[in-house]
């Protein structure tokens, strides 16, 4: 993740810094797709198995491969104080596509048993989406100083560690926030539907065809793509809500980002304690469960592609998908810890049992990010300017106001 934002932010090409990396993602993930989804085509036996689960993991990294350079273009091409409301739009048409992606579920009563056709429609929809952007958004090429130095092959590695090691302290704090709401965010986003077939609705994927067990299965499977698609329309719905906030600068992004998390945390909580096998109560905490993940897509990316533009601004270098992409490996670490500690519980309980014991642990990391997120920096530099010395403060307006008249 890090060394394609560092490629990304340095990248000549004439196309621009963003597409050449956009255009690598697409192809990695119609190729990584295709080999996860048609594992059971390739393959037989344990062996398929074997071979999809680490495609899923590249499948992973190539999805991040192609949302950090199209965070980085929004960035781009937004000025300081549409930062943080251009990722909440971001977050909007990301919730426009989980809805459709949970519709698609609904074409077939187990969706699995047709993975790959699911995947090659998403692929195909994907395509389309960029085609679309390539075709409307402006880049304005990197231009290399002529008397610079030709960079190593190790260049997107040492920009890595130059840039971790003067990021603001802003980025860790939101990188460590970022690691503790995933790991709540990946026990809806990976364990969501088995929570609703195993534990909810007491279903068997490999159960014989009209049991009991099987039927329940497949109810289990369309109560999660209903609440699914009912959690899309609320990340939309929120998106709306948090851009007029912080366009009309109601509530600063820390003030938002925190009950956003908090409310997941509930959510969390009521499933692991009080669901029980109540589908529509489950649907309900599942729709509520998306507020940290639309916290999480929108606040933290805004507040560090505000920082890169106001430096831009000054004249610094900035690195904007290079800081963009070590969210994105926080958000990994989360999804890790989740699924490494649910390998552990399952050791000694049923994949049923174990279930809630997730969600316990993604309502306490949830509790420990929305307080961590209350004390996040995110000061406006007016309000900086407002606590510096009163003698520099008022020579710094008196020089603002003489500019504007200047200009006038």
């Amino acid at each position: 993740g890090p060394l394609v934002g560092a490629t990304s932010d340095s990248c000549t090409s004439k196309y621009g810094r963003r597409r050449p990396v956009i255009l690598a993602g697409l192809i990695s993930t119609w190729i990584a797709g295709m080999l996860f989804s048609g594992a059971e085509h390739f393959f037989s036996g344990s062996t398929a198995l074997w071979f999809a689960a680490p495609m899923y993991w590249v499948m992973d990294v190539t999805i991040n491969i192609l949302q950090t350079p199209h965070r980085a273009l929004v960035a781009d091409l937004a000025s300081e104080e549409q930062q943080v409301p251009m990722q909440v739009v971001f977050v909007f048409f990301m919730a426009v596509g989980n809805f459709l992606g949970f519709s698609i579920m609904q074409i077939y009563d187990v969706p699995v048993d047709h993975m790959l056709e699911l995947m090659f429609g998403i692929c195909a929809l994907n395509t389309l989406c960029i085609a679309v952007q390539f075709a409307v958004a402006r880049e304005t090429p990197l231009q290399r100083d002529a008397d610079a130095p030709r960079e190593s092959l190790c260049a997107p590695v040492l920009n890595v560690v130059k840039a971790v090691k003067n990021s603001p302290k802003l980025l860790y704090h939101l990188a460590l926030v970022q690691c503790f709401v995933w790991i709540g965010n990946t026990a809806w986003n990976i364990y969501g539907g088995q929570w609703f077939t195993a534990s909810v609705f007491h279903g068997d994927q490999n159960a014989p065809e009209g049991s009991e067990a099987k039927i329940a299965y497949g109810e289990g499977n369309a109560a999660f793509s209903h609440g699914g698609q009912a959690r899309s329309v609320l990340q939309l719905l929120s998106a709306i809500v948090i851009i007029a906030i912080l366009l009309r600068n109601w509530l600063r992004p820390r003030l938002v980002y925190a009950p956003c998390i908090f409310i997941g945390g509930v959510a969390s909580i009521l499933a692991a304690f009080a669901v029980g096998h109540s589908g529509g109560f489950a649907m309900l905490c599942m729709t509520l469960s998306v507020m940290p993940e639309t916290g999480s897509f929108a606040i933290p990316f805004g507040l560090v592609a505000t920082l890169n533009k106001r430096a831009e601004e000054e004249g610094k270098q900035v690195s904007t998908a290079l800081q963009m992409s070590l969210l994105n490996c926080c958000v990994t670490v989360g999804q890790q810890i989740c699924t490494t500690t649910l390998a552990a519980i399952e050791g000694s309980l049923s994949l049923e049992k174990a279930l809630p014991c997730v969600f316990m642990l993604a309502a306490a990391a949830q509790a420990v990010a929305g307080s961590g997120a209350l004390c996040l920096d995110d000061a406006p530099p007016a309000q900086v300017e407002a606590e510096m010395d009163p003698e520099t403060s008022r020579d710094t307006m008196d020089a603002v106001s003489t500019a504007v008249e200047v200009n006038a």
